[in-house]
């Protein structure tokens, strides 16, 4: 049986057709930048989930470099009084951002997280009010560092994350949702 190729324009595709729940829109410009459409994220979409539930396919770390090649970094990483892998992929539809998978030490490990983050060498967002947080403006962390304390909030569906936030200067707290870890859109809602 001859696989199609699955590389990073497919990955990045996939990325989109989870964001176009939210942000329709931003994915119909991004689509555009590609040249690609709907059809085609929607496909790439479905050989990702394909891959993702065959019972041959990598359930580690080597599912992503198998897609994406080689990370463009790869480092050992404590959090709390764990210690991790960092593996990280350019984005060319983001620049300014990476595709960062989690792991377990030693090669071939189990993916902890897997997400969008801003890029060591780009700059933070400018996060000043409520206002700022646009979406697709900024990742989990950029969040996270400009309106602490930050609440991780239990996920609403895969590829998803939820934080509450705390405005500057006190005032209800706000929850910002990220898809992939990038920002699709902030409400006022019930946050516990």
């Amino acid at each position: 049986m001859v696989t199609q190729a699955f590389g990073v324009a497919e990955f990045q595709l996939v990325l989109l057709r989870r964001m176009a729940d939210h942000q329709p829109e931003l994915v119909d410009e991004a689509l555009r930048s590609l040249g690609a459409t709907h059809a085609q994220a929607r496909e790439a979409h479905k050989r990702w989930q394909a891959r993702v539930h065959s019972r041959t396919f990598p359930t580690d770390e080597r599912r992503y470099r198998t897609a994406l090649g080689p990370p463009e970094t790869e480092e050992e990483r404590r959090i709390g009084d764990l210690t991790c892998r960092a593996l990280r992929w350019p984005t060319p539809l983001w620049p300014d951002l990476r595709f960062e998978v989690l792991c377990a030490p030693g090669g071939g490990s189990a993916v902890w997280n897997e997400w969008l983050v801003r890029a060591p060498e780009a700059p933070a967002p400018r996060l000043r009010e409520v206002a700022d947080l646009t979406p697709w403006s900024c990742t989990v962390d950029d969040a996270a560092r400009a309106f602490p304390p930050a609440e991780p909030l239990p996920p609403d569906a895969p590829s998803r994350t939820r934080v509450a936030l705390t405005p500057p200067g006190g005032g209800a707290r706000v929850v910002a949702h990220f898809t992939w870890g990038l920002l699709q859109y902030v409400d006022q809602g019930d946050w516990r």
